[in-house]
């Protein structure tokens, strides 16, 4: 259901749990082994405790525990506590770093209010594998921690040339360009159309190389960028232009 989300907002449970299923009044809904356990043995739920459920499509519901045994727990869903609400049409396209801060962005990324998680691979990325299941549990966690209604799509990792060749016509590319030649990036939002689907595009640690640079100043729905004149790590990078385009074009306004 969809609606005004001011009609609709009533507390929820002292959990906040992202489930697959279908949610309506009277379904029972269907928990991981993981939820299950993280359910009885680290929060130790009990019958009658409430639980917050979201899948990304039939805003929040309130859900009661109705059983438990050592393994199992029941549950049934009592009212729905808020409208499903979408964030703003925004990806960003990174090339992945350490561990650490790759954990650290998508979290923080989900909580922003990204659409799309695009692992991008450059000359210069230092990473050679992205664990998807891990980015998607971090982003699962960060959607539940911080009442985002949906999760991003992470995508698995690309070249960057391939980022390049499927970029949609109609979806801007935002490149936070370290070169320094190009306007900052809020004179350049404030130029472009209100709700344009955009992308932000953040570099490796060590920046793109020329070649690359030439590539993706070529691509016409490009918007060359940046952020300042310190020198940013690849997560400040992207994290400091998320919060700017969420200030001008997100729902921050």
């Amino acid at each position: 259901m969809s609606g005004n989300t001011d009609e609709l907002m009533e507390p929820g449970g002292k959990v906040r749990l992202f489930i697959a299923g279908d949610l309506a009044a009277g379904v029972s809904p269907r928990l991981d082994d993981d939820q299950t356990h993280y359910l009885l043995h680290v929060m130790r739920a009990k019958a009658g405790d409430r639980i917050s459920l979201f899948n990304g499509r039939d805003g929040e519901w309130l859900a009661k525990v109705v059983e438990t045994s050592k393994r199992s727990l029941a549950l049934v869903c009592e009212k729905q506590t808020g409208f499903q609400r979408e964030v703003p049409d925004l990806w960003l396209a990174f090339a992945p770093i350490k561990k650490t801060p790759a954990d650290y962005l998508v979290q923080k990324a989900t909580e922003l209010g990204v659409r799309v998680l695009q692992p991008t691979m450059t000359r210069r990325t230092i990473v050679g594998r992205v664990n998807v299941e891990r980015m998607r549990a971090n982003a699962i966690e960060a959607a539940e921690q911080s009442g985002r209604m949906t999760v991003p799509e992470c995508r698995g990792p690309l070249t960057l040339e391939k980022v390049i060749a499927a970029w949609p016509q109609n979806r801007v590319l935002i490149f936070c360009d370290e070169a320094g030649d190009a306007p900052m990036l809020i004179d350049a939002l404030l130029d472009m159309p209100e709700n344009a689907p955009a992308g932000l595009l953040i570099g490796p640690e060590g920046g793109f190389d020329p070649a690359e640079r030439d590539i993706i100043r070529a691509l016409p729905q490009a918007v060359p960028v940046v952020l300042g004149h310190r020198i940013l790590r690849a997560d400040t990078a992207a994290l400091a232009a998320l919060a700017i385009w969420q200030s001008v074009w997100g729902d921050w306004r």
